[in-house]
């Protein structure tokens, strides 16, 4: 099955472009927008991506610790929400969905940070 050439042009063309590339494994801060009555503001959350789905309907998980609890976050590629990302730190890791985090705690739980380059 074929995708019109025209709907992939359209989808193209609403990509958004000024995310830096990251993985799973990676740390990441993403600033959200939050909306307040009539105010609108940033929020950071930061924490470790633990999936990603490529594509035009892609998204990526986010995973964070906050007061012992696992909070985890799924955040659209091309959602308005989502102001900025940041790369923070990255790690090797040797799988492309790291759901096993989720029954690890403490120590059990680190990952080997890769040496950055530049």
């Amino acid at each position: 099955m074929s995708i019109n050439p025209i709907m992939q042009k359209l989808a193209e063309q609403f990509q958004r472009t000024d995310l830096p590339e990251f993985a799973p494994g990676d740390t990441v801060r993403v600033q959200v927008k939050i909306k307040e009555g009539e105010k609108e503001r940033l929020q950071a959350f930061e924490g470790l991506v633990i999936a990603c789905r490529k594509g035009p309907q892609g998204s990526f998980t986010v995973r964070k610790m906050s007061f012992g609890q696992g909070v985890e976050r799924i955040f659209p590629y091309n959602s308005k929400v989502v102001d900025k990302v940041e790369k923070i730190r990255s790690f090797r890791v040797r799988r492309a969905k790291l759901f096993y985090i989720r029954e690890l705690r403490g120590k059990a739980a680190r990952l080997k940070e890769v040496a950055r380059t530049a």
